[in-house]
């Protein structure tokens, strides 16, 4: 695992020095990409001066509420399936074919609904990341091993005892997964929400400044928003690896 990790330092550092050294070099045109040691200055700047301390603040709020959303109803949804065979069978085909559908049509009728705002943005991110978590519910209950459930119902353990000492200990790895799809989802549905719908937030200041020609603001956000999802998803993964570890013990 740590070579793992090794190996994938190693390869970014290298895309990163090979992106300074053709940038440097003039193979590519500064009106296009950025250096990413100018991208870092730019970065450092904007943090510094605080001009989008609110954007970024309302962009990690829509994230981490639509995350939170899409996992606890997620899940109850999927065990909710998982119970009934005549409601899966009449779901499960829609949740294969799910993400064929364009989530953002649904724009206008959130509008409506939920008003202009955060509102109909996280509605949005919630609806594109809540199939993984459903799916994931309905995988890790799944696969439970037969002998578990067989113990359960010997040691004649409630169905409160049955999911919170088997089922759940069990199904942990899958669920765990499917949180994980659920965060990297709602940045995916907020970001992109506020870069076409809203007046706010980093997808919005993102979009103002390309339409600025405003590349130094645009990078230094960019370059934000990779950092940021870089490091819930290696702190995620972290959690999961331990996780793993101490279901296999």
């Amino acid at each position: 695992m740590k070579h793992r990790g090794l190996a994938s330092i190693g390869i970014v550092a290298g895309l990163v020095a090979a992106l300074q050294a053709a940038c440097q070099a003039g193979l590519v045109k500064h009106s296009v990409v950025l250096a990413p040691s100018e991208m870092a200055a730019s970065l450092w700047e904007l943090l510094r001066s605080g001009a989008f301390t609110h954007a970024i603040w309302v962009t990690l709020t829509n994230v981490a509420l639509s995350a939170a959303i899409a996992i606890a109803a997620g899940f109850a949804i999927g065990v909710a399936l998982h119970s009934s065979r005549f409601l899966r069978r009449g779901v499960e085909p829609y949740l294969a074919s799910y993400y064929a559908v364009p989530t953002f049509i649904f724009y206008p009728v959130f509008i409506v609904l939920l008003g202009v705002g955060s509102a109909p943005i996280i509605a949005i991110a919630v609806l594109l990341a809540i199939v993984a978590m459903i799916t994931a519910t309905l995988t890790g209950l799944d696969r439970i091993p037969g002998v578990l459930t067989k113990t359960a119902k010997i040691l004649r353990l409630s169905p409160v005892k049955q999911a919170f000492l088997v089922q759940l200990p069990a199904a942990a790895p899958y669920l765990f997964t499917g949180a994980r799809l659920a965060v990297a989802y709602s940045f995916i549905g907020v970001i992109a929400s506020e870069f076409i719908l809203s007046g706010e937030g980093m997808g919005y200041a993102i979009a103002y400044a390309y339409n600025n020609f405003d590349n130094r603001t645009m990078y230094g956000l960019m370059l934000l928003i990779i950092i940021v999802v870089t490091v819930v998803n290696a702190g995620l993964g972290a959690l999961d690896r331990r996780l793993q570890s101490r279901l296999g013990r």
